[in-house]
């Protein structure tokens, strides 16, 4: 196993963490057995950094990695847990949620703890009600070791959050060979690193989208000199990197550990060849040629008097043809539902759904797309699961 330093932490990371995002099911329950020994696969073969989340898994993740990690597991890595960022009232909930996840995990101590997916509003709410003060106290009593945060949102707002605490340890952000602009995209990580943090990748994969592409795709990995599955290529890509710290990978089936461990142990900082660098820029131009509507993100057209995330519906329903995944285009969409109605992560519902085609966004948008025609063509693919059609005329 590759390890890499953890910003100005004196750790040595493995290339390759755990995230216990998406373990194996049965009946849509954890496949614990199956599921704890990949755990134990990875730990025995130098994986030393295990990430989840109080969601995760309906609740019960963080649960089960706690007894995944018995039997001296526990010492042999470092563990992060995420707070519910969403789920947060007062600064009573701060130690509310804390103490229930040591309990969940059946520890004392995580090494990291993570305020989850904070973006421009959920920020500023957890900072006025006083979680860098809060979070200090709680690494003084020994209850964590450091504080970090993962991140979906934009860069400003990334840059914002990165300069407002002074001891932040580390963030988790999207981030591969595509998003190189999007959310944190390339300018964050470098940020973040600049300013001595650690940076964690999440999202190596784009959610397993960047696997199995489409034959134009692939036809530009086959070009290359040194042959590579596309999981190889997107990984080697983050590893090339020196700002990466580690590359989360939340694995499924025990081929996929394996696998992924025989790439981390091939990882090297600046591996990348030339030639090779310049098959990461065709490939992401042939998959940005495949989205059907132009929609650059400017976001103009923000804010929806009716709540909707314009240009959010369009990335989707863009990344359903892109990467040949419709299904999980529909599970995104049908997902940002449930978080608001079940979850209320959302306050409020984001989808094209809500779409009153009042047309006030497209006087806005410089692209001068028919946004309004398009809301409707979004939720009727995404949800109502008609068939992908050819784009209105622009």
């Amino acid at each position: 196993m590759q390890y890499r330093a953890f910003g100005k932490l004196d750790w040595q990371v493995s290339a390759l963490g755990f995230g216990a995002m998406r373990l194996p099911t049965v009946d849509d329950k954890i496949d614990e057995a199956e599921a704890t020994k990949m755990i134990h696969n990875a730990i025995d073969h130098g994986v030393n950094y295990v990430d989840t989340a109080y969601p995760y898994h309906n609740g019960t993740g963080e649960t089960f990695v706690g007894r995944a990690l018995k039997g001296g597991y526990r010492d042999k890595v470092r563990l992060a847990t995420k707070m519910p960022s969403w789920e947060i009232r007062t600064a009573n909930d701060f130690d509310k949620y804390l103490n229930l996840q040591l309990e969940r995990l059946q520890v004392d101590y995580v090494d990291v703890y993570l305020l989850h997916s904070l973006d421009k509003d959920r920020w500023p709410k957890l900072r006025d009600l006083g979680v860098r003060e809060w979070a200090e106290k709680a690494i003084a009593t020994g209850r964590f070791g450091h504080l970090g945060f993962s991140f979906h949102d934009d860069y400003d707002t990334f840059k914002q959050i990165v300069d407002e605490y002074d001891h932040w340890a580390m963030c988790q952000i999207q981030y591969n060979y595509v998003d190189i602009e999007n959310q944190a995209g390339t300018k964050g990580l470098r940020y973040a690193a600049s300013k001595g943090l650690a940076v964690v990748i999440m999202e190596p994969l784009l959610g397993g989208k960047l696997v199995g592409p489409p034959p134009s795709i692939q036809a530009v990995w086959d070009s290359a000199a040194t042959k590579r599955t596309p999981a190889g290529w997107a990984f080697h890509w983050l590893w090339n990197q020196p700002e990466v710290s580690i590359v989360l990978s939340g694995m499924s089936a025990m081929e996929q550990v394996k696998e992924n461990i025989a790439l981390a142990n091939a990882s090297r900082v600046g591996a990348l060849t030339a030639d090779e660098l310049a098959l990461y820029d065709e490939v992401r131009k042939k998959y940005q040629a495949l989205a059907v509507i132009p929609c650059t993100n400017c976001k103009y057209c923000m804010p929806c008097s009716q709540g909707v995330d314009i240009p959010t519906n369009f990335a989707v329903y863009n990344e359903g043809l892109m990467y040949n995944k419709e299904d999980s285009a529909r599970g995104q969409y049908s997902w940002w539902k449930y978080a608001h109605e079940v979850q209320g992560i959302y306050d409020h519902d984001i989808r094209a759904a809500v779409c009153i085609q009042c047309q006030e966004c497209e006087a806005k948008c410089p692209q001068s797309l028919p946004i309004s025609e398009w809301m409707s063509i979004v939720h009727q693919v995404l949800g109502e699961s008609k068939p992908y059609g050819e784009r209105p005329l622009v």
